[in-house]
């Protein structure tokens, strides 16, 4: 008869991370701080770009309804050297940089401060004009009001 044969204890391997593995998550967390940065600037011009655009739009849709609701002629008001936009009146809402504020309206609307106006009138038509809000990148939205209907139309600014 044999003996049975006597166990010999292996060592085992020893727990944790090797220096390469710590390594390469270090880097990649690296990589990754260093990314969130402009992803997030981005993400915040981007934001911006469309409240923004929202507002003008809102604001113009505004001033047309109270017009037609009111029977009196209501002013979408745009200040260049401000930079700024709204409703005559009411606070302006200001045009945040890196975003760039144009606008082209009728000679007879453009105030002595310098302002730049579209009038709504009552029965539905305006002094016409465009307001462009345009990003860094170059693109950007033409707000576009039509003298005959006032009807506010969006379209793609062009350079």
């Amino acid at each position: 008869m044999v003996p049975p044969r006597k166990r010999i204890p292996y060592p085992r391997p020893a727990s944790g991370f090797t220096l390469v593995e710590l390594l390469v998550v270090f880097a990649l967390l690296a990589l990754l701080v260093g990314l969130v940065p402009i992803a997030f600037g981005k993400l915040q011009e981007s934001v911006q770009y469309r409240d923004t655009v929202r507002a003008a739009l809102s604001d113009m849709r505004t001033a047309r309804f109270l017009a037609q609701s009111r029977g009196t002629e209501v002013r979408f008001v745009v200040n260049l050297q401000q930079r700024s936009f709204g409703i005559e009146g009411q606070p302006p809402h200001l045009v945040m940089p890196p975003l760039e504020l144009r606008a082209v309206m009728a000679a007879e609307e453009t105030g002595s401060d310098g302002t730049l106006s579209i009038r709504f009138l009552p029965r539905g038509g305006a002094s016409g004009g465009s307001v462009d809000l345009v990003r860094p990148s170059g693109s950007g939205v033409r707000l576009r009001v039509d003298w005959f209907s006032g009807r506010i139309e969006q379209e793609p600014a062009k350079p």
